[in-house]
This record gives C-alpha cells, structure tokens and sequence, in this order.
C-alpha cells in the first residue's frame, strides 16, 4: 500500500511539473487541425502524405500530444523537441512563404532525408511507423530543385543581394558576428574550416583541410553534403548568380 501511494505521489508531481515548461511552450495558442495543414502548397500528393504524417508532430502547430507528453521531465524533452523542430520547419506557415522560402525548405528537407537523421532515431523508436522506406526518402529528396546554371547568365556577385538572401536563408543558423548553430561569418573569407576557437564542429569540418575561397565557398554551397559528408550541415543553393552573390557578401565580412 505505502508503495501504491509513493507511485501515485511521484505522478502528482509529475503531473505538476509538465505544466512548467523551461524550453517554450508549444501548446499554447497554436493547435491546427491535421487536415488544415499544406492545403493549396503545390507538392507532389505523396511528398504531401509523408509530410503530413510522418513529420507533422514536431514540424508543424498540429502537434498530437500523447498522454506521456503529460509527464515530466518526459514532457520537457518533447517540448524541446517541438519547439526545436517548428524552429527549423514549421509546416503550418508553409502556404503565402515567399518562393526562395520554400525552396530553402524543399533543399532542407530533401538533405535531412537522404541523409537518414529525419525522422530522429529516438522518434522512430518510439514511433516505427513514422520510418521512411528507401521510395519515400527518394519522394522526399525529388523536393531539392535541381542545380541551375544559366550559361553566360552570372554575373559578377553583389554584396547587396548577398546580404538580403543571407538574410533570408541562413540567419536560422548563422549570424555574422556570433555564433549560433553554426559558427559567425565574419572573416569567413580565407579562413581555415574548423577553425573558430570554441565551437564545436564536426570532425569532417575539423579534419577537411578546407580554406574558403570562391571555389570552395561555390562548391559548399552548392551542396555541402557532397563536398564534405557528415558535416552536420544540410544546405543548398541551386542557383549559381544567387551563390555568387552570397560569395561576394562573405567576401566583404572582413
């Protein structure tokens, strides 16, 4: 009996301490209906299905909440996770995105799949039906536009432009004076790879032997996970004027 009341006791507390929520709250003011979500988004109906259901509860404000998301500190950790995931992609603010939006969305996702860390193995633990088989991570990876090189088309790169597309596509990861999930920019330009004192890079990036010049910057961004696999980094621009403009914003971080 004194057993039955100390489980029940722990529980109360537990219950309790879920509705403290130290990493943001993503419950609150946020729920939309499941069959809400990517309406009128042009992708391919598949595309949309895997999206929908196998990515929904952590990328996007239609997040179903299971009764040990209750509980904590197992309920810190999903908070984490959801507010983590919506961060990076947030499927219910996909319709109205500007087009260069969602294209940096389509190459994001189409790296992390076929790169295998999406779903997270913890998630595909706990949850072995949101798995992706090697047809639906080929749906996914189809998202990425394809490499677009307009012959005689790119002209020299304009810091100015590059500053405004940094701005819109890679601000989530990377400022130019700090660092955040990525290492700062500045200075950037001619320096080693791996070599900002105090962030922890990946070993590929620490052990590449890469300096960033306008080939490799190019060939980066291009696509990372080709230059340099396991890099932790996921990132694409298909368009080559875009790159060269973004090269030239890097270039002047001096």
């Amino acid at each position: 009996m004194k057993r039955i009341g100390t489980l029940f006791g722990i529980l109360v507390v537990s219950f309790a301490l879920a509705r403290f929520h130290p990493f943001g709250d993503p419950q609150r003011n946020l729920e939309q209906p499941r069959a809400a979500l990517l309406q009128g988004v042009p992708l391919p109906d598949r595309a949309r299905e895997l999206l929908v259901t196998r990515c929904a509860d952590c990328h996007s404000n239609s997040t179903r909440w299971p009764l040990y998301s209750r509980v904590a500190p197992v309920s810190w950790l999903i908070d984490r996770d959801v507010v983590d995931g919506r961060r990076h992609l947030n499927l219910s603010t996909w319709r109205g995105m500007p087009a260069d939006q969602v294209e940096a969305l389509e190459v994001e996702i189409a790296q992390q799949t076929k790169k295998g860390s999406m779903p997270p193995l913890p998630w595909r633990i706990l949850h072995w039906q949101a798995a992706l088989d090697a047809h639906d991570r080929d749906v996914l990876a189809k998202l990425a536009p394809a490499e677009t090189v307009e012959a005689g088309a790119v002209s020299p790169g304009d810091p100015e432009r590059g500053r405004a597309l940094f701005n819109r596509r890679c601000t989530g990861c990377h400022a130019t004076d700090v660092d955040r999930e990525g290492p700062h920019l500045r200075g950037v330009y001619g320096r080693r790879a791996g070599s900002v004192p105090g962030f922890a890079y990946s070993a590929a990036i620490r052990k590449s032997g890469v300096t960033w010049s306008d080939a490799t910057l190019n060939q980066w961004l291009s696509d990372s996970d080709a230059m340099l696999p396991d890099s932790a980094m996921g990132f694409s621009v298909a368009k080559a004027q875009e790159r060269s403009d973004l090269i030239a914003f890097l270039k002047s971080l001096h």
